[in-house]
């Protein structure tokens, strides 16, 4: 039977904005995308692959550091807390110290041997690391002291400096000092060690010369306070020229 109103059209009593059954499948998000939720298989391989580049990135770390475990060497490192220029070094002075990466001219452990019954150079210190630069196989004598210094390029012949050579120690006015002249320090020193150049052989680029000189204690202040200041100028002088303190030969 079909119903009609009093104008003859067919009446519906089926509403087209009848709402849908609360949780009913497919129904369509604001922006016409679905809101479902990924089902556990489909989350499967994004976390085999998060679980796989885990296990690489921990793979690659173990590697890394086992490399530089690999590279790690043992070089000597002092035990007296303290050691003044001068001081007699004796097999206890010696401990074991590994370092990795670069390590310069440090002196291997194996070696220490060759070092024993030499001299300080210098100050050293507990757990110090050293090189050969630090020791030297001539005694201080008395009234001298040794000192070290760096020097660049224009303050030392470009020839360079070696063990016996001796020396004047000049200093000069400072850059900005106008007005001031040079004045000798010492007239003649003698060089216990050098190492390094004022100028690189390859590239004629100006480097750093280290030098320990033996001077006259009274004067080994203004040296040491002149070479801090960059002030130092070393001329050297003829073989055969006597230092002002002579240096104590080994064995003599």
């Amino acid at each position: 039977m079909v119903l009609t109103d009093h104008y003859g059209r067919r009446v519906s009593f089926s509403s087209p904005t009848r709402p849908s059954a609360p949780g009913a499948r497919g129904s369509k998000a604001a922006g016409g995308g679905s809101n479902r939720l990924p089902s556990s298989r489909e989350r499967r391989p994004a976390l085999a692959a998060l679980a796989v580049i885990l296990i690489l990135l921990g793979a690659s770390g173990s590697a890394l550091i086992a490399l530089r475990s690999g590279n790690r060497q043992d070089y000597i490192v002092m035990v007296p807390t303290s050691l003044p220029p001068g001081s007699r070094i004796d097999e206890d002075d010696f401990a074991r110290g590994d370092l990795a990466g670069k390590t310069g001219a440090l002196i291997p452990y194996a070696q220490w041997k060759k070092y024993e019954g030499q001299y300080t150079t210098t100050w050293l210190y507990r757990n110090q690391f050293v090189t050969p630069q630090n020791f030297t196989t001539e005694p201080i004598p008395a009234g001298g002291a040794l000192v070290g210094v760096s020097l660049e390029a224009g303050r030392a012949p470009s020839s360079n400096l070696a063990g016996g050579d001796i020396v004047q120690v000049v200093q000069v006015p400072a850059s900005n000092q106008a007005g001031g002249v040079p004045s000798i320090l010492v007239t003649a020193a003698s060089v216990t060690s050098s190492s390094g150049k004022v100028t690189d052989d390859k590239t004629s680029a100006s480097t750093t010369l280290n030098v320990t000189i033996l001077v006259p204690a009274a004067q080994s202040t203004a040296v040491a306070a002149a070479a801090a200041s960059k002030t130092l100028v070393l001329v050297k002088l003829p073989a055969g020229t006597k230092p002002d303190v002579a240096p104590i030969r080994a064995g003599g």
